[in-house]
């Protein structure tokens, strides 16, 4: 008999979860994408493209979330359970990278080049976008914990 792991696939704590994912990561795109200055920065493209990945990711397993938990029907197969471990882990790990290198950037230009460089607008949406970045990449690599804490019990 298999435990019951809050915050594992197919429960409403996993869905919780799956929907903060959605919503910073769209979030952090949103920030990032208003303005159209962000090309002229790696960091600034490499986490909208780690976004543009994370965001239809999350989308789909809220999905499988969702009609696991109205439907009463729990996926509890190792290899599929495997693939959404790595493909969390790899997902999580981007978007640290990402929102680090986002925040990163984001503090230099703000010291280095005052006001004149970084209007404060713009430099704020740069941080709002990392501190969303963070906060999807922290439910993303819970919910990867949950799902590995899972594992060992299929």
């Amino acid at each position: 008999m298999m435990e019951r792991v809050p915050g594992a696939l197919g429960t409403s704590a996993s869905l919780a979860l799956r929907l903060g994912q959605t919503i910073f990561s769209s979030a952090s795109l949103l920030f990032m994408c208003l303005d159209v200055e962000f090309y002229s920065y790696t960091s600034f493209s490499y986490l909208v493209t780690v976004m543009g990945l994370v965001t239809p990711w999350s989308v789909s397993l809220a999905l499988v979330d969702a009609y696991s938990v109205f439907v009463k029907c729990l996926p509890r197969h190792p290899r599929v359970l495997l693939i959404l471990i790595v493909g969390d882990w790899a997902l999580s790990f981007l978007s640290l990278a990402a929102a680090c290198s986002t925040a990163s950037v984001t503090s230099l230009i703000v010291s280095s080049a005052g006001p004149s460089g970084c209007p404060s607008r713009l430099c704020s949406r740069y941080q709002l976008s990392a501190a969303m970045a963070f906060l999807s990449w922290f439910l993303s690599f819970a919910s990867t914990l949950f799902n590995l804490w899972l594992l060992p019990s299929l």
